[in-house]
């Protein structure tokens, strides 16, 4: 539900998407990336989710 509503928001200038993490309700101090934060050639950041398994995708990407 958190990368649906990070894309939605994404346009707007005031959300970071790829600051965004979750955590339990009963421990916000323990939390998860949502999207993976490197940072590619063109100097935007990777599209896919925290963690991934092979290269990393533009946020154009598919």
């Amino acid at each position: 539900m958190a990368r649906t509503l990070a894309r939605l928001l994404a346009p707007t200038p005031q959300v970071d998407v790829a600051g965004i993490t979750v955590s339990a309700e009963d421990a916000q101090h323990v939390r998860h990336w949502v999207f993976c934060d490197r940072i590619m050639p063109d100097r935007r950041r990777c599209a896919r989710e925290a963690d991934h398994v092979g290269a990393c995708l533009p946020d154009g990407g598919p």
